[in-house]
């Protein structure tokens, strides 16, 4: 689904689509997958529900899991998917998947911090 892109990013295609809600979605266990694959760091137990830290354009944000959304699509709040080039929604987009330490980077940039996993504390974050 997500492929190297960079040193701080992977690319994948996901269909965005709008969400009523306030938080970004993608399908719970595609969430879990991800987050094992590219968060986890394989040492001990780890939370694999915390949010994933991608980019649709400019704008950076935590992505939750949910059961009712479907694979390969990503559910925006409506104001989120305001000033995008999305149009008719859903569409398939490309989006970055910012790794593990660009997720820190990210933590750092919004003021937040997180002892506990790279991306624990940005699910409140706009940015």
């Amino acid at each position: 689904m997500f492929e190297v892109f960079s040193r701080s990013y992977y690319l994948g295609r996901l269909y965005v689509t709008p969400t009523d809600g306030e938080h970004a979605l993608m399908h719970s266990e595609q969430h879990e997958r991800i987050n094992e694959e590219v968060y986890a760091t394989g040492d001990g137990l780890e939370r694999l529900d915390t949010p994933l830290v991608m980019k649709l354009e400019s704008r950076h944000f935590p992505v939750h899991g949910a059961a009712d959304v479907p694979t390969n699509t990503l559910a925006l709040p409506e104001s989120m998917l305001e000033g995008t080039d999305v149009r008719n929604p859903p569409s398939l987009r490309e989006v970055f998947l910012a790794r593990r330490e660009r997720a820190r980077q990210l933590l750092e940039f919004t003021g937040q911090r997180s002892d506990s996993g790279p991306i624990d504390d940005l699910r409140n974050a706009g940015t």
